[in-house]
């Protein structure tokens, strides 16, 4: 009994808590924005030994506006997402959590000289995320290469 009132309890303390927009988002010189110190981020452009941060970007044979449309199907797919910006080389998804409605932005970039979609995840309020970014960029790897006929 005990069990369900802190939970309704911490979801009214919580609730709204979805944190305003970030106003870094976006492109910068053809860059995502650097992760912050703190581990509920990560991007394929950290530097490559920064282990908490860094995650690979996405790969993809074929053209960026192939590759665009393919992970845009992956993303309307997914739940408790919502596609804010789809341009030509750039994607913002909002994906908002279950119980206390927490927001994460998930920025994508194509980059067709390298045939690689890079890509950040951030939580918006809190500290650890408890990997849930990680997890998430990884599913949505995953789903894009299925729906490109490789195997994961």
């Amino acid at each position: 009994m005990l069990k369900p009132l802190i939970l309704l309890l911490a979801g009214f303390c919580f609730a709204g808590c979805s944190g305003a927009r970030p106003d870094g988002l976006g492109l910068k010189a053809g860059r995502l924005a650097p992760c912050p110190s703190s581990p509920n981020c990560i991007s394929s452009q950290a530097p490559r030994e920064d282990r908490t941060h860094f995650a690979e970007p996405f790969r993809y044979a074929g053209s960026a506006e192939d590759a665009r449309r393919r992970l845009l199907d992956v993303l309307k797919a997914l739940p408790r997402v919502r596609i804010v910006v789809a341009e030509e080389r750039y994607i913002r998804a909002e994906f908002t959590s279950t119980v206390f409605r927490f927001v994460d932005d998930v920025e994508f970039v194509f980059d067709d000289a390298e045939k690689a979609v890079h890509v950040r995840s951030a939580s918006r309020v809190g500290y650890s995320d408890l990997g849930v970014n990680r997890k998430r960029v990884e599913a949505i790897r995953r789903a894009f290469r299925e729906a490109s006929g490789e195997k994961s």
